[in-house]
């Protein structure tokens, strides 16, 4: 079985995709690390229980997902790809360890 189709995102196509509405963002971290800071928009959808039905669709958005440090959005992303949601290819391999060594803002 191949792996899953996979487009990274970087930090400054997540920063225009979140400014102008074009991406959705799914932090996949666990509700503890969610709740201790986010990047700003991101909704949760923790990976040691994650549902793939939980993940938004919308015509014309692209849905990125996001973790720490990229690791475990892979494995979500594989695991949406498995479930049949071939819209799901993107993530942010930086994640939140990236976004906030950049400086960005960090939503509580």
């Amino acid at each position: 079985m191949a792996g899953p189709e996979v487009e990274n995102v970087d930090i400054d196509e997540l920063k225009k995709g979140l400014a102008d509405g074009s991406i959705l963002l799914v932090d996949v971290r666990e509700p503890n690390e969610y709740a201790a800071g986010r990047i700003p928009g991101a909704m949760l959808n923790p990976l040691q229980r994650f549902d793939h039905t939980a993940l938004p669709s919308a015509p014309g958005k692209r849905v990125v997902l996001s973790c720490r440090s990229g690791k475990r959005s892979l494995t979500a992303l594989a695991l949406a790809q498995e479930a049949g949601r071939d819209d799901v290819r993107a993530h942010y391999p930086g994640g939140f360890q990236e976004w906030a060594n950049a400086g960005e803002k960090v939503e509580l």
